[in-house]
């Protein structure tokens, strides 16, 4: 007999990708790598939630539709005609798109509070921004090693911040990775035994 879901185990876990924008100085398989996340993202029946814009987070949709899964976006425009138009965004790999009208730091703060977690790949000052943000509501974030940019930066910088080290992971491998962002949020949710999202 199937076991009986509670309400909030119907709930899925939301990941928030974040990254660069212009990934011409990330590793050259940055953009590769966000794929794969995004796909992995999908295999484990999570949530991608982006920015709603090019490079890395692009990557990391394209990836997790192509895998069939679900991608929410949250854009820095008013509107879709905004979206494209003015701030020259995608609007593919999507199912829906969120137009909070903030501009990027506005969108950066619902982006981050959206999500259970933040994996960061590559990523420049924007990158930063939402890290210190998820660092500061004290969300679980993922660091994906080795993909340039803030993410061969991060671990430096929260050792010198004298803050400890708040709910970072790190690590070079992608599936790695997302288990210990799994495990971290498992336990800012008080779940007990193997998460239905770590890989079997």
């Amino acid at each position: 007999m199937a076991t009986k879901l509670t309400r909030r185990q119907h709930l899925k876990y939301k990941i928030c990708i974040s990254g660069a924008a212009d990934t011409g100085h990330c590793a050259i398989d940055a953009s590769e790598k966000a794929e794969e996340m995004g796909r992995e993202i999908a295999r484990r029946g999570m949530v991608l939630v982006t920015g709603a814009t090019v490079g890395i987070p692009y990557w990391a949709a394209k990836g997790a539709k192509e895998e069939g899964g679900i991608v929410i976006g949250l854009s820095p425009a008013a509107s879709e005609a905004a979206h494209v138009k003015s701030y020259k965004l995608p609007t593919d790999y999507h199912d829906l798109i969120i137009y909070t009208g903030f501009e990027y730091s506005g969108r950066n703060l619902l982006l981050t509070r959206s999500a259970d977690a933040v994996i960061n790949i590559c990523g420049r000052m924007g990158t930063l921004n939402e890290f210190t943000i998820a660092f500061e509501d004290e969300k679980p974030i993922g660091v994906l090693e080795g993909t340039g940019g803030t993410a061969d930066e991060l671990r430096g910088i929260v050792g010198k911040m004298h803050r400890g080290p708040g709910k970072v992971v790190y690590s070079k491998d992608i599936k790695e990775l997302l288990d210990k962002v799994v495990a971290e949020i498992d336990k800012e949710k008080n779940n007990k035994g193997v998460s239905r999202y770590t890989r079997g």
